[in-house]
C-alpha cells in the first residue's frame, strides 16, 4: 500500500479524490478537537483503501474540501467504511450539510458475526490481524503544527488497517448470510436527522424532572438559549450552564435575577450579569410543552409486577443463551426494555418483526405463551419445546 505525505493542497487532495471514486470502498477517519469548542474542530482527515492512503490537514491554508465532500457525500458507487463513525459523520454533516452514502460501520458489523457489543478500534486489529497498536499519540493536541511523524502515522493506521479488516468482515458477513441484519443499522448511522442541531429538541436531550407541562415548558425554552449562548461563545454548552442544573432552574424557577446566586451550579455572578438578564428573560417568556410534545410516561416496571419481573429475566437469560449459540451481540438483537415490555404483554415490537423474530423473536414468544422451556443437557443451559419434552416422555413411558 502506497502512504503519501500529508496532504496540504488542493490539488493533491483533488487528485487523490478522483483515483479514490474509482473504487468500491473507502476507509475514513478524523482527528478532532472538541474540549473548549461548541461544534468539534476538525484537525486532520485520513483516507484511503487497500491501494492508497494519506491523511489531509484541513487546517492547510487555502486547502479545499470540496472534491473530499464529494466524494463522502454524492458518490453512491463508493462504499464509505468507519469504525465507531458516529461522530466522524457528525463532522462531515457540520460542514456539508449531509452524510456520507452509502455507508459502512465495522464496529457495527462485528456485533452481527460475533458477541462483541462495542470493540474498539485496537481490539478490532488485534483481533484480525493480530498487531497492537500504538496509542501514544491518541490524546495529544491535533490542532497543533506542525503535527509530527508519529502523529501521523498513528492517524494512517486508522484507515490503512481498516482497508484490510473491512473485507475480511465482509466476507464473513456474506458467508453467515446476515448483512441485511445491518441495513437499517447503517441507515440509521446515515441518516441527518441524527446530526441536525433543532434548537426546539435541545431539552430532549436532558433528562427531563417529570411530565409537568409547565416544567418541560420552561426547560425547552432553556435549553434551546443555552445551545443560542454556547453557539455564540463558540464554547461547550456545558460551560453555560450544565444539565442538571438547567432542570434544577426548570423546575424551581427563580422569582428573580439575584435569587440565581443561590442556584447551586451558578455562581455569584449570575445575580448581577448579562447572561443573568437573559436566563431571567427566558424564565419569564417560556410557556407549558403542548401535551403532543410530552414524553411518553415510563412503562418499565410498572405493568408487569412480580411475576412479570420474573418472566423478563427469563427473557433475557434465554437472550443470553441465543447470542451465545449462534455468536451474535444481545445488542443487535433487542434491549432490556424490550424484554420488559414482551413479559408485560405488549406484542407490536421490534424483536417480533423480520429477521430477529426468526432468530429470537419467535422463541422469545413461545418462552411467554409456555412453548418453550429450560433445560440441562451435560451441564450445558439450553431450550427445549414443551412438546419435545411431552413426545420423549410418552415415548419412554412406551417403551418402559
Amino acid at each position: 500500500m502506497k502512504i503519501h505525505p500529508l496532504i496540504t493542497k488542493s490539488a493533491e487532495l483533488a487528485d487523490l479524490c478522483e483515483r479514490l471514486a474509482e473504487h468500491d470502498f473507502v476507509c475514513v477517519d478524523t482527528e478532532f478537537m472538541r474540549e473548549n469548542t461548541y461544534y468539534p474542530l476538525l484537525c486532520l482527515i485520513q483516507i484511503g483503501n487497500n491501494e492508497e492512503a494519506a491523511a489531509v490537514d484541513p487546517l492547510a491554508k487555502g486547502i479545499d474540501l470540496t472534491p473530499l465532500w464529494n466524494l463522502l457525500c454524492e458518490n453512491e458507487d463508493v462504499l464509505k467504511v468507519f469504525h465507531a463513525g458516529g461522530q466522524d459523520v457528525e463532522i462531515v454533516y457540520n460542514f456539508t450539510g449531509k452524510t456520507p452514502h452509502p455507508i459502512f460501520d465495522t464496529q457495527i458489523a462485528m456485533m452481527a458475526i460475533s458477541q462483541s457489543e462495542q470493540i474498539g478500534y485496537a481490539n478490532l486489529v488485534e483481533s484480525w490481524l493480530g498487531k497492537t497498536i500504538d496509542k501514544g499519540a491518541r490524546f495529544t493536541d491535533w490542532s497543533r503544527r506542525p503535527l509530527t511523524e508519529r502523529q501521523i502515522e498513528y492517524a494512517i493506521g486508522d484507515v490503512t488497517y481498516l482497508a484490510d479488516i473491512f473485507p475480511r468482515i465482509l466476507k464473513k458477513l456474506i458467508k453467515t448470510d446476515r448483512g441485511h441484519w445491518l441495513d437499517a443499522e447503517m441507515e440509521k448511522l446515515a441518516d441527518p436527522a441524527n446530526y441536525a442541531n433543532d434548537l426546539e429538541l435541545a431539552w430532549r436531550r436532558i433528562r427531563a424532572p417529570g411530565r409537568n407541562p409547565a416544567v418541560l415548558g420552561r426547560l425547552k425554552a432553556l435549553a434551546a438559549w443555552r445551545e443560542t449562548e454556547a453557539q455564540g461563545k463558540d464554547i461547550p454548552r456545558g460551560r453555560i450552564i450544565r444539565d442538571e442544573t438547567l432542570a434544577d432552574i426548570a423546575s424551581h424557577p427563580p422569582k428573580k435575577q439575584a435569587d440565581l446566586a443561590k442556584v447551586r451550579g451558578l455562581s455569584q455572578a449570575w445575580a448581577e450579569n448579562d447572561i443573568g438578564k437573559r436566563l431571567m428573560k427566558v424564565i419569564a417568556g417560556a410557556e407549558p410543552l403542548p401535551s403532543d410534545e410530552l414524553p411518553e410516561r415510563s412503562g418499565r416496571g410498572a405493568p408487569l409486577g412480580k411475576e412479570g419481573a420474573l418472566v423478563a429475566d427469563l427473557l433475557k437469560l434465554l437472550l443470553k443463551i441465543r447470542c451465545r449459540e449462534i455468536d451474535v451481540a444481545s445488542r443487535l438483537l433487542t434491549r432490556s426494555d424490550e424484554m420488559e415490555s414482551l413479559a408485560a404483554g405488549i406484542r407490536k415490537l421490534p424483536v417480533l418483526e423480520g429477521w430477529r423474530y426468526e432468530v429470537f423473536g419467535r422463541d422469545a414468544l413461545e418462552l411467554v405463551e409456555g412453548r418453550l422451556a429450560f433445560a440441562v443437557e451435560k451441564g450445558r443451559l439450553k431450550m427445549t419445546h414443551i412438546d419435545d419434552v411431552e413426545a420423549d416422555g410418552a415415548a419412554q413411558a412406551a417403551a418402559e
